[in-house]
């Protein structure tokens, strides 16, 4: 059953953000920070997020992360959705980070500082390869296992992991609930209303659409971030903070090949071939879980009765009233509480 967060605890998880911010990330200026294989962190044009961005090698990539709290704390891995960055995470990795946890916050293949370690390795946004980026980041960084919470993209990931290696998933915070896709099933007409609330899928798969989102992706995204968030007013130093990492040389290319290979109007990878089977026959996942759906989520999502059965372990929904899709930075209070519930369970 739903429960809605309390409210004396969102004060408090607000009051403590306040405070461990600036201990936990600092304020940092626009200073360039340099870790690991030596890939520049983005200047952080708000002046109160991410300090620093580290940097390691995992599978393909050079993999560009935030990390906060204990170096043996448990960890816990965020992953962002499109188009949104590790931003979203800013106010919830100090409050986990100030109750022991290992707070990692990676870039997503196609942001920030996130490379491909090889010109020739093919820019891939399929399902599957998003999921194995993270696999390949928990063994670089000696992770066996971890919780996992995101949305959008990220919840789609964190599902990913949860089903296919659940002996690396101690527990899940899903937004949206259950997001593994099927590509038989997308080429399937939905009623008029549904395909409308898909509309930049049908313009990525165009050349134009291409062409247009990299000329106006931080339009385009900022016009998306405002549609799928309709109560959530941000400001343009917010924005402009998560928007550098599209800047990512990779961007378009990975967001296009997303949105098409969805569609089947482009190919995956065939390593990923036998995932990919795997994922497509929407298997069930056992990893205790709780969901999350605010009721002002303006983007394309599941009802929630469409995907309980989906949750076979322990599992719970919560509905956070007055959160867009971008929950994690808009209610990063109610997104601390459900991790730290499922955590405990």
């Amino acid at each position: 059953m739903a429960e809605a967060i309390d409210q004396r605890r969102r004060r408090l998880f607000g009051t403590m953000a306040m405070m461990l911010a600036g201990a936990q990330f600092g304020m940092a200026g626009t200073a360039l920070a340099q870790t690991g294989a030596g890939v520049p962190a983005l200047p952080n044009a708000a002046g109160n997020g991410f300090r620093t961005i580290r940097q390691v090698k995992a599978g393909v990539l050079n993999i560009g992360y935030a990390e906060a709290g204990a170096a043996d704390g448990q960890p816990v891995i965020l992953l962002h959705g499109w188009p949104y960055d590790i931003h979203s995470y800013a106010q919830v990795a100090p409050l986990l980070a100030a109750r022991g946890y290992r707070v990692i916050v990676p870039y997503l293949r196609g942001y920030g500082s996130t490379r491909f370690l090889s010109d020739s390795t093919p820019r891939n946004g399929q399902q599957a390869a998003l999921a194995v980026d993270v696999i390949a980041l928990m063994d670089a960084l000696g992770i066996g296992r971890a919780v996992v919470a995101g949305y959008d993209w990220g919840a789609r990931t964190a599902n990913i992991l949860a089903a296919l290696w659940p002996q690396r998933v101690k527990a899940m915070v899903s937004v949206s609930g259950y997001l593994i896709g099927n590509r038989d099933a997308n080429r399937m007409p939905l009623p008029p209303k549904a395909e409308f609330e898909w509309w930049y899928q049908f313009y990525f798969a165009t050349e134009r659409g291409q062409a247009g989102y990299d000329k106006y992706r931080r339009d385009f995204n900022k016009l998306i971030w405002q549609l799928a968030s309709p109560q959530w007013h941000f400001d343009d130093a917010t924005f402009a903070r998560s928007a550098a990492a599209f800047d990512n040389p990779d961007h378009v290319a990975i967001v296009i090949h997303n949105y098409r290979w969805r569609l089947g109007l482009a190919e995956g990878e065939p390593k990923y071939d036998a995932l990919e089977r795997r994922l497509a026959a929407g298997p069930s996942i056992t990893v205790p879980t709780i969901t999350l759906e605010g009721d002002a989520n303006g983007a394309p999502h599941p009802e929630p009765a469409s995907y309980a059965a989906k949750f076979t372990g322990r599992y719970a929904l919560r509905l956070i009233k007055g959160a867009g899709h971008n929950l994690p930075q808009e209610a990063p209070e109610a997104f601390v509480a459900a991790v730290l519930e499922v955590a405990g369970w």
